[in-house]
């Protein structure tokens, strides 16, 4: 896969938690303006390490239960998912080097 794609609570089990790896989930809103500038970031991210694990986005104003059930109370809000549970997270904007840095300490 070389860019995040959109998961919505519908398909959250299949697309995240039955995941066969790691999967990078950026919980964001339209009206977001730091989950606007870590768009690109994550999609970059994405491409780079789109064959060791999956990289999806969830739009809490459209979905709101997995951000609801995992305790999302700021956004951006990036967790790691493995095996269907949550390993790591981070609140916040990151520059392109801390995302990265991040994602490979955890995977």
């Amino acid at each position: 896969m070389s860019a995040s794609h959109k998961v919505s609570d519908a398909n959250f089990e299949s697309e995240v938690l039955k995941a066969a790896g790691p999967v990078v989930v950026d919980f964001w809103a339209e009206w977001c303006g730091p989950c606007k500038a870590m768009s690109p970031l994550v999609d970059e991210l994405a491409t780079e390490l789109g064959q060791k694990l999956k990289v999806v986005k969830v739009n809490i104003d459209e979905s709101p239960n997995a951000p609801t059930k995992y305790g999302v109370r700021g956004i951006p809000t990036f967790m790691v998912f493995k095996d269907g549970q949550v390993v790591d997270t981070r609140v916040g904007s990151m520059s392109k080097s801390q995302l990265n840095d991040w994602v490979h300490s955890v995977i």
